[in-house]
């Protein structure tokens, strides 16, 4: 059973990618560059850290989105905004620099938790990017992620914060992008009455 729900949740995170790719093709969505440059790059080491520490079907759900991560900022170049704003030059310094705090730390657990605080960088100028402009983004993709994170926690069996901590994390950025396009999409029709 456990094996199904970690499937489950990594195709979850994977078919979530679709309608994305889809909208970044049909120009209705425009990707965050430093974000999904950011993602790609912990996709890897969170995917690595989990599975050192000993994650098997919950690994299903960070493979799969890690493919994920890996075609968006593909896209990302193309079709997306920002990459060279101040923010995104110093999102992308710090993360950096958490990057190399990462490898002298030479612990797996220490790697995912510097790894989420970088992602949070990431997760964080999506979701101002998202705010100032909403129709950048669909609610799709983040919500499908935030079912699939939710799946790979289920996936663990015996509770180990270890392994659930990072796709709780998953769950929670990706809710702050879901509110973010939300509120964006309030505060903008509140400027047009």
């Amino acid at each position: 059973m456990l094996k199904a729900i970690g499937i489950i949740s990594g195709l979850l995170a994977l078919i979530s990618y679709i309608p994305y790719t889809k909208d970044i093709l049909a120009k209705n969505v425009k990707p965050e560059r430093a974000s999904w440059l950011i993602w790609c790059v912990l996709a890897g080491i969170a995917f690595f850290s989990q599975l050192s520490k000993g994650a098997t079907q919950s690994l299903w759900f960070t493979g799969l989105d890690s493919i994920g991560a890996f075609v968006i900022f593909g896209l990302a170049i193309r079709f997306g905004l920002g990459g060279i704003r101040k923010r995104d030059t110093l999102a992308l310094i710090v993360a950096g620099l958490g990057l190399i705090v990462w490898y002298f730390t030479n612990n797996a657990l220490y790697a995912l938790i510097i790894a989420m605080c970088i992602d949070a960088i990431g997760a964080g100028l999506t979701a101002w990017k998202t705010y100032e402009h909403p129709d950048t983004e669909t609610y799709t993709m983040w919500v499908l992620v935030c079912i699939a994170s939710l799946l790979a926690i289920g996936s663990i069996g015996k509770f180990n914060a270890t392994l659930a901590i990072y796709p709780f994390y998953i769950f929670v950025a990706n809710a702050v992008v879901v509110i973010a396009i939300y509120l964006g999409h309030k505060s903008k029709k509140k400027d047009r009455l």
